[in-house]
């Protein structure tokens, strides 16, 4: 889903060339049923198997979105002129990248390059997030987040997420200080003085008790009345809930029944 900073965030569903407004049916039944069609987002040839949320395999393997440093930025090797498309890299990785602090279910770290805030905040279902560190490149990034990954997660407990499962006593500066006194002294001056905090508010009327995640390759549909949109999970009033990016590529039918 493509997101729009708000209060509270506005969603849009991706479908055929339109882009259908999310938030106006929260509250409201609410049907999606997989056609058991699979669209490469690249290609758009038709896959039987999604590989990294919503490509054909040999798209997977070849094309600049998903190789390894895009999920693991301290394998970047775009500053030494090698990557899969150098164009590519010179505009997502040879860019301003953000070490940042989110308060989800827990404090974590991550890696977002500078046009991506706070769409990756949001994308997360990050309550509050602050930005730490800014490095001239996706490389430096990856290797603050490794250093800080010593000393505190990189990944978000989604069922806390959903549940909306938050401590609302961490003080994020306070955290950014720790994170920032245990990095090396070659990486510390890139941390920022700044010490801004968003705070992302969505559009949810109840949250599930006990969240089910729902793979529409097992159960080809999903309906009840939608209850909130949080991340990217629509959550539905019977706890079952739909991360909508982990089904990228797949063509579905929307029907407000």
């Amino acid at each position: 889903m493509e997101t729009r900073f708000g209060d509270p965030v506005e969603y849009f569903l991706p479908i055929g060339t339109e882009k259908l407004g999310m938030n106006q049916f929260i509250g409201k039944s609410l049907t999606i049923q997989w056609t058991n069609k699979i669209q490469c987002l690249h290609c758009g040839k038709t896959t039987k198997k999604s590989f990294g949320q919503g490509y054909c395999y040999p798209c997977f393997i070849s094309i600049p979105e998903t190789e390894d440093c895009v999920l693991n930025p301290q394998l970047c090797r775009a500053h030494e002129g090698i990557a899969r498309d150098m164009v590519w890299a010179a505009e997502h990785c040879l860019q301003d990248h953000f070490v940042y602090l989110a308060l989800s279910s827990d404090v974590k770290v991550g890696v977002t390059r500078k046009s991506q805030i706070p769409t990756r905040w949001m994308d997360q279902g990050a309550w509050k997030a602050i930005k730490l560190a800014k490095t001239p490149n996706r490389y430096l990034a990856g290797l603050i987040e490794m250093e800080l990954k010593k000393v505190m997660p990189d990944k978000t407990n989604w069922r806390n997420m959903l549940k909306n499962v938050i401590d609302p006593s961490r003080d994020l500066i306070y955290e950014k200080q720790h994170a920032a006194a245990s990095l090396s002294d070659s990486l510390s001056p890139y941390v920022l003085e700044e010490n801004e905090i968003v705070e992302v508010h969505y559009p949810v009327l109840t949250y599930p008790i006990k969240p089910e995640s729902v793979d529409l390759e097992k159960k080809t549909s999903i309906s009840g009345i939608l209850t909130g949109i949080k991340g990217q999970y629509l959550l539905f009033d019977s706890g079952q809930c739909l991360n909508v990016r982990k089904h990228g590529g797949f063509v579905v039918e929307v029907t407000d029944k």
